[in-house]
């Protein structure tokens, strides 16, 4: 049980996932957590950013180049499935139980955020958290038109490996020395990825507060 909690541990820390799992490893975990509706607690935007920067240091052994291409194979593949998995499956998913690894209130939260934005929230939704696993499941929910979802799919990969990885990686090659604080840009990181949520959520508290006081 001891080492079975120390696997999941290491599987949440990306220094750790980069340090002794490489390249192989963070390609597969970005696969899982864009299209596999039990990825969403899988790091996401920092592992990204990390890779590049551990790229910049040569703590990762891979070039720039392969890095981000596939990072961004993986991003596309991965949202793929999502789309296939949510076609096939449809409004069962809306009718799952909850489960330790599926929670209906994250397909809630994609439906939502995916009426705001429309088809761009594939692309939108790839920096934000839980968004990220669930908008192309949910896209396969509503069958979005599939040429249309390559469009999406293909730019928002693109411009999430990009902007994330590259950041990383320039900030490494001007800055060496961060990688001792690295602790520090995680929690940065996670604060920022998880905001959009958190206002989300209260908007959504305040509103059903004010409907239940209408009611009455």
């Amino acid at each position: 049980m001891h080492e079975l909690l120390l696997s999941f541990q290491q599987l949440l820390n990306p220094e750790e996932l980069l340090s002794s799992g490489g390249f192989y490893l963070v390609i597969l975990i970005v696969f899982a957590e864009t299209g596999l509706f039990f990825g969403f607690f899988l790091p996401g935007d920092y592992l990204l950013f990390l890779a590049g920067l551990f790229c910049a240091l040569n703590k990762i052994d891979v070039n720039i180049f392969t890095l981000c291409l596939g990072l961004f194979t993986a991003g596309v593949l991965g949202n793929f499935t999502g789309y296939w998995f949510g076609y096939r499956a449809g409004p069962m998913l809306f009718k799952r139980k909850d489960s330790f690894i599926f929670k209906r209130k994250y397909v809630v939260m994609a439906e939502e955020f995916y009426h705001k934005y429309g088809g761009t929230a594939l692309i939108i939704g790839r920096f934000v958290p839980i968004v990220r696993t669930f908008a192309p499941i949910f896209a396969g929910v509503v069958k979005l038109d599939f040429k249309k979802f390559v469009l999406y799919n293909v730019s928002g990969a693109a411009i999430w490996v990009v902007v994330l990885t590259l950041s990383g990686y320039f900030l490494g090659i001007e800055f060496p020395g961060i990688i001792h604080y690295v602790e520090y840009v995680i929690v940065g990181m996670i604060v920022i990825a998880f905001l959009p949520i958190a206002i989300t959520l209260l908007k959504k508290r305040i509103k059903d507060k004010r409907n239940k006081q209408n009611i009455q």
